[in-house]
């Protein structure tokens, strides 16, 4: 959790890449569950820009998006440090890059999203003509679908710093 989150948040989001499933959690318990659909490379990290992989990780909303042009969109803070420390050891990135990434991710920013790593990944609703529904594959270029009644509910209930726990 980013360092300025001195205070306990009252939901944390944690979706199973496997499973295709989000769940919100409160301090009370499991808040609901939704089947969602992921990026077009589903079973690996996300590791560059293009790879149409949905990360793996630790991550928080660093921001909120009323007009995105798939309904609604919360903004996760990809790359976080994991992927940035990958990223400098593989060469993708530089020690600039990496140190503004890592800066970000210390005061709660969005991290840089325009690097050889990739960015712009959003949990967010469908595109206008599918509306409601759920596509029954895989489509997005990286990001997290769901529905655009549960992406409303998701929307209206977190807030920046959300904790965003993404597994395999």
């Amino acid at each position: 959790m980013p360092a300025f989150y001195n205070v306990p948040m009252q939901y944390r989001i944690e979706i199973a890449k496997l499973a295709r499933i989000l769940e919100l959690h409160s301090p009370l318990g499991l808040v609901s569950r939704h089947s969602i659909r992921l990026g077009s490379n589903p079973d690996v990290d996300k590791a560059v820009e293009g790879d149409g992989a949905t990360p793996a990780g630790d991550f928080y909303v660093c921001a909120k998006n009323p007009h995105s042009k798939f309904f609604l969109s919360l903004c996760l803070s990809y790359p976080n440090a994991e992927h940035a420390e990958r990223g400098l050891n593989d060469g993708l990135i530089d020690p600039q890059e990496h140190a503004l990434i890592l800066q970000a991710i210390a005061l709660g920013k969005m991290p840089p999203q325009h690097t050889r790593l990739g960015g712009e990944i959003y949990i967010h609703g469908q595109p206008a003509p599918a509306a409601g529904e759920v596509s029954q594959s895989d489509w997005t270029r990286g990001c997290i679908a769901l529905d655009n009644a549960a992406m409303k509910d998701l929307y209206d209930r977190v807030g920046l710093g959300t904790p965003v726990i993404i597994r395999r």
